[in-house]
């Protein structure tokens, strides 16, 4: 088996990242080198390496308790709950959406990515804040 020397710089600088963005993964590879980092997990670098990572802070729990009728977050990034600020929200509580309706738009990467209503029905919680930072499975919104 080939010996895969670690590049340690290049794992801090990549850690580092991680804690700045919120990330909770993130992986990096150049040729036949591969480094996957994840937020509380394990570092391992291909072919078969693993390396223990320091901690960084720890998922959030609010994904795990998810209402039953949650719209979730398809990606990381952040939740805008109206297409301007100070306009008026795609789905404020109590409003009526049906299926395929815009609830929200989640920017990753400067990409404005709306999220639609996966079927209609009135909203009854909306579960995060303008502007928030979401991860990817956090519940956004409850449509029931």
């Amino acid at each position: 088996m080939a010996k895969f020397d670690v590049d340690s710089d290049l794992v801090r600088k990549l850690a580092s990242l991680i804690n700045e963005t919120g990330l909770t993964e993130l992986e990096y590879s150049e040729g036949e080198k591969r480094i996957r980092l994840q937020r509380g997990g394990v570092v391992s670098a291909a072919p078969v390496q693993q390396f223990a990572a320091a901690p960084v802070a720890a998922a959030p729990a609010a994904v795990a308790a998810a209402p039953v009728d949650a719209v979730t977050s398809p990606m990381v990034g952040t939740a805008y709950l109206s297409a301007t600020p100070g306009a008026k929200p795609f789905a404020p509580v109590g409003g009526k959406v049906k299926a395929g309706d815009t609830i929200l738009i989640i920017e990753a990467m400067k990409v404005m990515n709306p999220i639609k209503a996966p079927k209609g029905g009135t909203i009854t919680q909306v579960l995060v804040n303008d502007a928030q930072p979401v991860e990817f499975g956090q519940p956004l919104l409850v449509i029931e």
